[in-house]
């Protein structure tokens, strides 16, 4: 079991933060914010706070939602090296076979990663996925397994895939809840929004097959500060839709599941994002990748590795509260050894408030760390007895 050295940063003041049960008596209040759909869950962002609630742990179809999962992978791949923006992604015969919602593929079509995922975020390409998804795994079978291990590492436990796209199957299922938590995940990474922001946009536009997309989530054009994330629907399913809105600092999260028309979805998500943003502030502590401490490696071609934040971290209120002392607690793991790569936990950190944590997230290494060569390991070891000596 590894060890883990810890210490306190000098605390600060903060507004006060409400405490879960807090934020649960004031739900009770509020049961009535959203009706006509089978499940609901609105979350702030940072925190991961569940604002409201209704069913949300209710097993259903999630339709395209489920290229939130798609996407997040994607996206992984990209900020891990595995993948380029630029990178020519090529359609095979089954890629381009896919029903549903498309981008027209043909068999041995090749887009560039940025022009797949603009795709997937914004036409819910069921064809851009599954081209994605044998690109990065080699198959859509092997990539619907990451989608699953990432899901058991994110604590899912109402969420199982059977495919990338949300297509009709049995078995294939999700949660409000679960969603919520995968978007959040998502939206670690800013860049996304830079295409499921987007009301429209053109593909193949220097050639005779110009594709016009228009973005299935019309809050993106309507609702000021909407910028994500994504629709579904099949007929099982009815209207499902999962956004996020960012309004002076705060970013939030609203999912419904089987609404009856479009219209009343996105009637039932404007009501959760609008009470998020009149009862509720966020507080910016750190960036993703902030470099927080620097976590010891052992036989690595360097001697230790940035330890940075995983995701924004924010400190959630109720508007008006008072400010009170939050303490923050940095916990780096002992005796780390090489390889590392960009991405792997090193660390914690935790805002304690009293007694109670009231935010933990992880620290991950901001860069690869090879092992050290035998004559890296000599040197080093040769200059301690040296300094022994001495």
């Amino acid at each position: 079991m590894k060890r883990f050295v810890s210490f306190i940063v000098t605390s600060f003041l903060l507004t006060s933060l409400w405490s879960p049960s807090a934020f649960a008596a004031e739900e009770k209040k509020t049961t009535d914010i959203v009706t006509n759909v089978k499940s609901a869950v609105l979350i702030e962002r940072d925190t991961g706070t569940v604002l409201y609630e209704k069913n949300s742990n209710e097993e259903l179809p999630p339709a395209s939602m489920t290229k939130i999962m798609t996407m997040l992978l994607i996206m992984e791949a990209l900020d891990q090296g595995k993948l380029t923006w630029d990178e020519k992604i090529r359609a095979s015969e089954y890629a381009a076979s896919m029903g549903g919602s498309q981008i027209f593929l043909e068999p041995g079509e090749e887009m560039t990663t940025k022009e797949m995922l603009r795709g997937i975020a914004i036409g819910s390409g069921n064809d851009a996925s599954v081209a994605m998804a044998e690109k990065i795994a080699g198959s859509e079978e092997a990539f619907v397994d990451m989608m699953n291990d990432k899901a058991k590492k994110l604590g899912l436990k109402h969420t199982f895939f059977k495919n990338t796209t949300g297509l009709p199957v049995s078995g294939h299922f999700s949660s409000a809840a679960d969603m919520a938590v995968m978007a959040k995940e998502l939206l670690k990474y800013e860049d996304i929004t830079k295409f499921t922001g987007m009301y429209e946009a053109y593909l193949r536009e220097n050639t005779d097959k110009k594709f016009w997309l228009v973005n299935t989530n019309k809050l993106v054009r309507f609702y000021p500060g909407v910028d994500g994330l994504k629709t579904g629907f099949t007929a099982e399913a009815k209207y499902c839709l999962t956004a996020t809105a960012q309004k002076d600092g705060m970013r939030v999260i609203a999912v419904v599941f089987g609404a009856p028309t479009s219209k009343e979805r996105n009637a039932q998500v404007t009501k959760m994002l609008d009470y998020a943003f009149a009862q509720y502030q966020t507080h910016p502590m750190f960036k993703r990748n902030q470099t927080i401490g620097q976590a010891k490696i052992s036989k690595g071609q360097e001697k230790s590795v940035k330890a940075v934040t995983s995701e924004p971290l924010s400190l959630l209120t109720k508007k008006g509260e008072k400010t009170e002392d939050v303490k923050q607690k940095i916990v780096l793991q002992k005796n780390l050894n090489a390889p590392i790569t960009k991405g792997d936990q090193v660390g914690t950190i935790k805002l304690i408030k009293g007694e109670k944590v009231i935010l933990e997230s992880p620290l991950v290494a901001g860069q690869d760390v090879k092992q050290a060569g035998w004559w890296t390991l000599y040197k080093r070891s040769f200059g301690m007895f040296t300094k022994a000596g001495k």
